[in-house]
């Protein structure tokens, strides 16, 4: 459940990548610098960010949402995908390990219960930690004045300037939070890693999204769906309808 928690939390704080802001008609990285080892490039598809793997090695984008986008707009649009790409790996994980069969619930005292699919865990949490929303309000709020601090121009030279831009020197999603050193120095090597957590991101997007419809049509567990795991939840053992609208 703590994992399922803290994916929560780092959900609604990725979910602010995609709120409405005025976006600027150039970028800094106009000018030619690199970033990470990335040069803007206007004749390749979102300026030639990493990204793009076979078959679609110029891109792929069915919909043309990057058709006719400036520089400023792409980074911005690569920045929410980023963020909510790792945000779905890490829900992935939260609603693996805190179902069936590993039943993993810090906050909880399951071991004498299974308290259900991950999609209703929030039911039980007032009644365990009543504070743990304002808790989490401020873990947002944390999460997120950090990635301001590090990715976006302040807030009065952005008034000043009528919108809301990145620092010259910000690459889309490196929030410069790499506790392990895992961030490679050569660039090539960076737009290999770049390309692997974006993929990633996406198929996780995609997996939550169906691991979440699934669990909202029938009630079950994912493992125990796909015949991996045994049915022990009871949902009269849980309270209903308690997290607040």
């Amino acid at each position: 459940m703590k994992l399922s928690i803290a994916t929560l939390a780092l959900a609604a704080s990725g979910a602010t990548a995609f709120s409405p802001y005025k976006v600027a008609k150039t970028s800094p990285a106009a000018n030619g610098e690199t970033l990470n080892g990335w040069t803007p490039d206007e004749n390749k598809m979102a300026y030639g960010l990493p990204g793009a793997i076979a078959p679609f090695e110029e891109g792929f984008d069915p919909l043309n949402l990057s058709a006719g986008q400036d520089l400023s707009t792409m980074r911005y649009f690569r920045e929410a995908e980023t963020q909510h790409g790792r945000v779905a790996m890490l829900a992935c994980i939260g609603m693996f390990v805190t179902e069936e069969p590993i039943e993993y619930h810090p906050l909880f005292e399951a071991y004498n219960k299974d308290i259900g699919p991950a999609v209703r865990h929030l039911d039980e949490v007032r009644a365990v930690s009543p504070f743990f929303f304002e808790l989490l309000f401020i873990v947002i709020g944390g999460l997120e004045l950090n990635r301001a601090l590090q990715g976006w121009t302040s807030p009065s030279a952005s008034t000043i300037a009528g919108q809301n831009t990145f620092q010259e020197n910000y690459f889309p999603g490196d929030i410069g939070f790499d506790p392990l050193g895992l961030k490679p120095e050569d660039p090539t090597e960076f737009a290999e890693m770049n390309t692997k957590e974006l993929q990633h991101g996406r198929l996780a997007m995609l997996g939550m999204a169906g691991m979440v419809a699934q669990e909202l049509v029938n009630g079950k567990e994912i493992f125990v769906n796909l015949g991996l795991a045994t049915d022990r939840f009871d949902p009269s053992t849980l309270p209903v309808n308690t997290f607040p609208l």
